[in-house]
């Protein structure tokens, strides 16, 4: 080896020693790396920052703007309440990743990992599961379920290309299938049985807020909503993490507390108590409205958030009702809960005399806070967070989009950048995010991780590096016959696709499989489908492939946790592609 790839191996191997420590962020770690590259020569400035111009970053960068429109609106809840129910451990893990990889095989697994994460989360919180069991698993169903057709993942339409320009015939749609479908059910069997190998991880930030004040709020059941003629139980009511349902009011009858086989009918109002976090999240739930909705329409938009606003002795508020101070008109916010010393509140929030202390639940603009907080009127004002009851109703609109965006990749009218840029736009545009809200959705570091190791994987392209892995690898297997072959090319693959990206695994490997292929009579197609399907084979490393980088912060993941949780599923793919690929040619 030449002097540039025994600089980009050292380089590499320290990277990987230091991003296994966990010690610093990954983005700044590969970023350094990619710096060193570039200041020993072994890069030029172009190679090293290509990735900041590539559409990779870019359009995950425009995804997560799309991925925040979708858990703002609470666009996917239905369905992924629906599929996961109330199952948990391994039941829920399978009826998640199986529909998961299913629809994998059809769109572009990064958008999906995208929309599904924040409701996914949101369950995880629901049920007190770790999210960190969840959303791994997740990532690599989707990578599973792109192997199965031609249109699964870029890295079979890149190997497709490449085949074209041999002058061979593309890949049709499902002439991957053969081999992709046996490893993608294989590789689910063991996402499911090996599963206590994903590590928990319960101090994802996600997961903490136990504590805080208990409020007591009323929602009415939508009448010809979604949750009429369902039991309490089949609405998901009763098992909620931090909120409890203590009662069901139907035309002046009470039942208290409701039983689970109770059916719900449009109209009724249920009395939930719990925490502020837990109750703000209650209004996200489709068929269910705020008791008092024609109070807050007049003044929801989906720019509102919730505050805690703590009501002062010298308080015009103290021993009036809300209608009577004009609550609305004068400071441009509604009521929807009041906590007063742990006592339920059993009256209409308008006929509630308020009381020095109450603390009361409001929506209003992001200003409140500033306007009000130095005011007698209130002793505090505290920021909640949480989605308007404004935001759930422009779910279609979300939809559209998205639907728009995922139709326009795959069906070739758009490529996924310009598309998900386009949808990005459109959903600022139409007052669903304001242009605050879309920038702070983007994970930089996750943006700069993508792009900085690019450089990386120019730096083993132009030194040669990993040719001569590739080479070196398939040359010592290539001794035990067809089969020792084909698993070299499958080894050099995986390999490879942990350190560069997919696509250029790919383009590195299939020359030199094919070469190597022809002279020994196996079949090239078979081969290069091969090469496709292990380029994609991304589970060891969380910057292999976008979906694992993508869950890496939201999971509270360790760079250690992927080979933890990876390398069972990575040896079964690799033998599953290497006994097809040996077979098959």
């Amino acid at each position: 080896m030449g002097a540039d790839a025994w600089i980009t191996a050292a380089v590499l191997m320290a990277t990987l020693v230091v991003l296994a420590a966990s010690r610093f962020p990954p983005a700044g770690i590969v970023l350094g790396a990619t710096l060193v590259l570039l200041v020993t020569g072994v890069i030029d400035a172009t190679q090293a920052f290509a990735g900041f111009a590539n559409p990779a970053p870019l359009t995950v960068a425009a995804l997560y703007v799309l991925a925040r429109a979708v858990q703002k609106t609470s666009l996917m809840a239905p369905m992924t309440g629906a599929v996961l129910g109330r199952s948990k451990g391994s039941t829920a893990l399978l009826r998640l990743t199986v529909p998961t990889a299913a629809s994998s095989a059809f769109l572009n697994n990064t958008p999906l990992v995208a929309m599904l994460i924040p409701d996914v989360m949101r369950w995880c919180a629901n049920r007190r599961e770790s999210a960190s069991r969840v959303l791994l698993p997740l990532s690599y169903a989707a990578i599973l379920g792109g192997m199965v057709t031609a249109i699964g993942t870029s890295t079979t339409l890149v190997v497709s290309g490449l085949l074209q320009a041999r002058g061979m015939e593309p890949f049709g749609i499902f002439e991957v299938t053969r081999i992709g479908v046996p490893v993608a059910v294989l590789g689910l069997l063991v996402l499911v049985l090996a599963n206590r190998l994903v590590p928990r991880r319960d101090d994802v930030p996600e997961q903490v807020g136990a504590g805080g004040r208990d409020f007591v709020v009323s929602m009415e059941v939508e009448r010809g909503g979604p949750l009429e003629g369902r039991t309490v139980a089949q609405a998901g009511l009763r098992d909620l993490d931090g909120v409890y349902l203590v009662e069901l009011d139907r035309d002046g009858e009470s039942i208290t507390p409701p039983n689970p086989d109770v059916v719900l009918h449009g109209g009724d109002v249920l009395t939930f108590a719990g925490r502020v976090d837990q109750v703000v999240d209650l209004q996200t739930t489709r068929g269910l409205r705020f008791a008092e909705n024609h109070h807050v329409l007049r003044i929801d938009s989906p720019q509102h958030t919730f505050f805690e606003a703590v009501v002062g002795r010298s308080s015009v508020l103290s021993g009036r009702t809300l209608k009577e101070a004009r609550f609305r008109s004068r400071y441009q916010a509604a009521v929807v809960a009041i906590h007063r010393d742990g006592q339920r509140v059993d009256a209409k929030l308008g006929d509630v005399r308020l009381r020095p202390t109450d603390t009361l639940l409001v929506l209003a603009r992001p200003g409140f806070a500033q306007r009000w907080r130095a005011n007698t009127d209130f002793l505090l004002v505290a920021h909640v967070g949480g989605e308007p009851p404004s935001a759930s109703r422009r779910a279609p609109v979300v939809g559209l989009v998205v639907v728009g965006v995922v139709l326009s990749a795959a069906l070739g009218v758009l490529p996924i950048l310009e598309a998900s840029l386009l949808g990005a736009a459109a959903l600022i545009a139409t007052r669903v995010l304001d242009y605050t809200e879309a920038r702070d959705a983007v994970d930089l570091d996750v943006v700069v991780l993508i792009a900085a190791a690019f450089g990386l994987g120019a730096a083993m392209e132009s030194s040669g590096l990993a040719e001569q892995l590739a080479s070196g690898l398939t040359d010592a297997l290539s001794g035990w016959g067809d089969a020792g072959l084909v698993f070299g090319i499958v080894l050099a693959t995986v390999l490879l696709t942990e350190v560069v990206t997919n696509n250029a695994a790919a383009v590195v490997v299939l020359p030199i499989a094919l070469s190597m292929a022809e002279p020994a009579g196996l079949d090239p197609r078979t081969i290069a489908i091969v090469v496709a399907l292990g380029a994609s084979a991304s589970f060891l490393t969380p910057i292999g492939y976008q979906t694992n980088t993508m869950v890496y912060g939201p999971g509270g993941y360790r760079f250690g946790d992927y080979l933890r949780a990876g390398w069972p599923l990575t040896a079964v793919v690799v033998a599953s592609l290497g006994v097809a690929g040996t077979v098959l040619s």
